[in-house]
């Protein structure tokens, strides 16, 4: 099979294809299908296993059921991963070893490529004492510095970007200092961060009443509910997080709340999970089911919706048998309760094809149809399993009173009350990511489609570079039918058009039909008023949301996508020496600077840090670092890492990147403890000097400075790219894609 477009074949070759060094490989997509089909029928009976493969290759064939990238790129590899995309770590203990083994198991699920979430509510708050060793409590965050260098180690040893969210209740005592960590440019990179909002601080909030911030039964601190979540929605207006979970209705909802409790989820949203919870995900490909787009009358094949559906349930359903597991525990809790998360992609680019307008009350209605066939025939599947395998070890009848099942067809429960359920919960909506971009760039997930088109510049074997139109799946559709007349404007909207009560509308259609959550992005304009904003959040809750992220273009995660703007031009400046075509800032015999004092544990004698500034075009900017130390087992490499970094500021332009690089560099030989917060190695303590400089030249007063180098709400920089370096990273559903390269990262 052809892919629709270059884009796609490039994302399966580097991702999901199986190229190994020795023995035969994956050549096409279809050898990609064959793989994974074969390896999960293995999960089969042997007298019925021929018959499975067949029917798991007809679901994947033209991407119509779409297994998550785990699935994709590790069955039938015989790699020790694990093929679940996601994982909600154990309760953390509130004591050291316990703490640390915990990140010792966080590790371990990264390393074999599941995303991670953790709830630090359960970690005692700076500065509460710690009995029997005479000191005070760090608190949950510099337990989450901890975890976010770990991940930086692990995907520096690994092709695929580590993921992890971190939750927090909203009556933790350092709950003010969670929702503000963000605020530091380089801190907690490699997490999510959700809020766990309860209905009890809801109704404080709605009463204008105190909030005591608890832990262990003693109130630390009381607050106002109105102005804890003023703050909570100034930092997300701000820099686009923490996110919201509104964890009571996701308990109250959950059909198995009798044996769990939810208090956190994985990286993306769209699983809420219990201790040791693993999240497997497939989607549908909605799009590839609209046999006539664009014509009269243009419908869904809901016959061959409700068959992949069982298919896809059957499927996932045999994933937990032939799984690897990164802890046994998550082996046990995923056996005991089989939970599968089945959801759909390419959705907007359906309700195009049959001519909706994506946040239209029709096309609300039409999402709940079609999904509403999703969730009944994935009920009326597991029970069909269960009657033929067994249900899931922790059935309990009782679970027809719950919630999602009560709201089920009088048949479907007949079969369910006489069979059991295979699976304790079937369905969430994911992001698809780069599943949607390998099926030929359909709409992602439950998401409206968030660009038609944009420009992809790939570069060649002599290293220059070409453009490379990359289109949505419902446009080239279009075009391939109508030529270049121009698509119906009031069905073409995108992520950006709409109004942020559109999103909600949609994303409380999906909920109302979704066992588990979804991951959605409610996009709002960058001037949108303070108080509308926070709107959303209350808006989404008295839809029945279990959990909102938004998205606000701005000045610290940066813009959506721009099209066609031409890059500014450099500055001018008088060269001394150049650096390849880039001309170097001349230094003046004086310059003034500032020197700093780090005391590192594992050095007899302190380090001496002096960065030195220049004035250029009227702005004061680092010019050069020197760093010296009486301890001469350091001489070498520091010189010359003065020397890199002074080439680098001499340069120009934003050389921010410097702290953040050197503060994520890992010592194997241990870290250190430093003004309460752990630094992984010396070069990450001489990072943490270079941003603090950095950050003293913004705040000081000299003439136009501040004006100058502070960031403007009003005019988003655009995201870079870690990979090419490209201003093209967009945000959506919680993670960042740059449509250059194709680069993709969750948390």
């Amino acid at each position: 099979m052809a892919f629709d477009i270059p884009l796609a074949a490039e994302i399966w070759a580097a991702k999901y294809r199986f190229a190994p060094d020795a023995g035969d490989g994956d050549v096409t997509v279809e050898d990609s299908w064959r793989r994974v089909a074969e390896a999960i029928a293995q999960a089969e009976p042997a007298e019925a296993r021929e018959a499975w493969r067949e029917k798991f290759l007809d679901a994947l064939g033209d991407f119509q059921f779409m297994p998550a990238g785990r699935i994709f790129a590790g069955a039938g590899t015989g790699r020790a991963v694990t093929l679940f995309n996601c994982f909600v770590m154990g309760t953390l203990p509130d004591d050291l070893p316990g703490i640390f083994e915990h990140l010792r198991e966080a590790a371990v699920t990264l390393q074999q490529g599941g995303g991670v979430g953790m709830d630090f509510s359960t970690i005692r708050p700076s500065g509460a004492p710690v009995r029997g060793v005479g000191a005070d409590a760090s608190g949950p965050l510099s337990f989450m510095d901890v975890w976010d260098s770990m991940c930086r180690t692990i995907l520096s040893a690994g092709q695929r970007r580590g993921a992890m969210m971190g939750c927090l209740r909203i009556d933790h005592p350092d709950i003010e200092a969670f929702i503000d960590a963000k605020r530091e440019p380089t801190r907690l990179r490699n997490f999510n961060l959700s809020v766990l909002v309860t209905d009890a601080f809801l109704e404080a909030l709605a009463a204008d009443a105190d909030w005591p911030l608890v832990f262990g039964g003693e109130v630390f601190k009381t607050v106002r509910a109105s102005d804890l979540w003023r703050r909570l929605m100034t930092a997300t207006y701000a820099y686009a997080e923490p996110g919201v979970i509104f964890v009571d209705r996701v308990n109250a909802r959950n059909n198995l709340a009798d044996c769990e409790t939810i208090c956190a989820s994985n990286p993306c949203g769209e699983q809420m999970l219990p201790p040791y919870g693993a999240c497997l995900l497939g989607s549908i490909n909605l799009a590839r089911l609209v046999a006539a787009p664009f014509t009269e009358g243009a419908v869904l094949d809901e016959e061959k919706l409700a068959e992949l559906t069982h298919v896809a349930i059957r499927f996932l359903d045999d994933v937990i048998d032939v799984s690897r597991f990164p802890l046994e525990a998550q082996a046990e809790e995923a056996r005991a309760k089989r939970r599968l998360g089945l959801g759909v992609t390419g959705l907007a680019d359906a309700l195009i094809f049959c001519g909706q307008r994506y946040g239209s009350q029709e096309a609300a209605q039409t999402i709940k149809r079609w999904l509403g066939i999703i969730k009944r025939e994935a009920y009326r599947a597991s029970a069909a399993l269960a009657a033929e395998k067994g249900p899931y070890p922790l059935w309990d009848p009782r679970v027809l009173d719950r919630p999602n099942l009560l709201e089920l067809d009088d048949d479907t429960r007949a079969l369910i009350a006489k069979h059991g359920l295979r699976n304790g919960c079937l369905t969430s909506i994911a992001p698809t990511g780069t599943t949607s971009l390998v099926a030929g760039n359909v709409s992602s997930g439950v998401e409206p489609v968030f660009a038609y088109a944009y420009s992809r510049k790939v570069r060649q074997p002599d290293g220059s570079t070409r453009q490379e139109a990359v289109e949505d799946y419902a446009l080239t559709v279009w075009k391939r039918l109508h030529g270049e007349t121009e698509p119906p404007a009031d069905v073409f909207v995108s992520a950006q058009t709409l109004t942020p009560r559109e999103h909600l509308v949609m994303q409380a259609a999906a909920q109302s039909m979704i066992d588990s959550s979804i991951s959605k992005t409610v996009n709002c304009p960058a001037d949108i008023a303070f108080d509308a904003f926070c709107d959303v959040y209350l808006e989404g809750w008295r839809m029945g949301c279990k959990g909102l992220t938004t998205y606000r273009p701005n000045a610290v995660t940066g813009s959506v996508l721009s099209v066609d703007t031409p890059p500014a031009e450099p500055p001018a400046s008088t060269p001394e020496a150049t650096l390849g075509e880039t001309p170097l800032i001349a230094r003046d015999e004086a310059l003034s600077g500032m020197t700093y004092k780090i005391k590192w544990p594992h050095s007899a004698h302190a380090v001496y840090v002096t960065v030195n500034d220049a004035v250029v075009d009227g702005q004061r900017r680092p010019f050069e670092i020197f760093v010296n130390s009486k301890n001469m087992e350091h001489y070498a490499w520091t010189l010359a890492l003065t020397r890199m970094i002074s080439a680098v500021f001499r340069r120009g332009g934003d050389v921010g990147f410097v702290a953040e690089e050197l503060k994520a560099v890992f010592d194997p030989q241990g870290g250190a403890w430093l003004s309460g917060r752990y630094v992984p190695s010396l070069p990450a303590a001489i990072g943490g000097v270079v941003e603090r400089h950095l950050r003293q030249d913004l705040a000081t007063p000299a003439p136009r400075v501040a004006e100058a180098l502070a960031p403007q709400a009003d005019a988003p920089r655009p995201a870079v790219c870690p990979r090419c370096a490209s201003p093209a990273l967009i945000r959506k559903e919680g993670c960042d894609t740059c449509t250059d390269c194709g680069y993709s990262k969750c948390g």
